[in-house]
């Protein structure tokens, strides 16, 4: 959780994913448009709880989080990201058929 000691990161060693660039930047959006703040994603975060927090990646709770806000929020239903996660896995299909 918050705060653990686990050292430096230094992202120069690291490439990130294309869908790891895509949440930093849903993020930063997000936040520049008000939509929520760093309090508010690092408690999203946080309520993730141990068993789920320990097994994501960095990139992974952050979407995780910002998935919560947005339904906390009111901004997407559960139905509306169960539709959008469908296409996205059948556009993943279709691609890794090709």
């Amino acid at each position: 959780m918050g705060g653990l000691e686990a050292g430096p990161v230094d992202s120069n060693d690291y490439d990130h994913a294309p869908w790891e660039k895509k949440i930093d930047a849903i993020r930063n959006l997000l936040s520049e448009q008000n939509c929520f703040g760093v309090d508010e994603l690092r408690r999203a975060i946080e309520a993730l709880g141990p068993g789920v927090y320990d097994n994501l990646n960095y990139y992974e709770r952050w979407t995780a989080a910002v998935t919560r806000l947005l339904q906390e929020k009111g901004v997407i239903t559960t139905d509306e990201l169960g539709r959008m996660m469908a296409t996205v896995e059948r556009e993943w299909q279709e691609e890794r058929k090709s």
